[in-house]
């Protein structure tokens, strides 16, 4: 099965919006894009639906590409997420508990990219924060 996804690394000053799971696991918003969509209207809704932040996209950060196995449906998921850039006007944010989400926070840059664990969430990030730094 082959998934396609978009969301978004949202920032505010040296922060970055992260999500945590119920598992404890901090993630980026994201989700499949849906029939008739673009990559960068799902990014952005889905970073509404999920953290309740509206977001402006700045930039195309790239895409990651994994796969893993889903045990509900018994099936090996090939998965590509596109990922954006996004300004926020406000750190005012909700998580979408329907989703499985208990938090959501901007997180100081330094402190997201030591309790983010996927690695490629963490390279979007970096990759993000360089591009940030560079604007200033």
């Amino acid at each position: 099965m082959y998934e396609v996804s978009s969301g978004g690394i949202v920032f505010f000053g040296n922060s970055i919006l992260l999500l945590k799971k119920y598992n404890g696991d901090w993630v980026l918003p994201k989700g499949r894009i849906e029939q008739g969509e673009t990559k960068e209207q799902a990014a952005l809704r889905e970073v509404y639906e999920e953290a309740g932040v509206r977001g402006e996209i700045v930039s195309y950060i790239g895409q990651a590409q994994y796969e893993f196995r889903n045990l509900r449906h018994n099936e090996q998921v090939y998965k590509t997420v596109h990922w954006f850039l996004m300004k926020a006007n406000n750190t005012h944010c909700q998580p979408q508990r329907e989703e499985g989400f208990i938090d959501a926070s901007f997180v100081h840059m330094d402190k997201a990219v030591k309790i983010v664990k996927y690695e490629d969430e963490l390279k979007v990030i970096r990759k993000s924060i360089e591009y940030i730094n560079n604007m200033r």
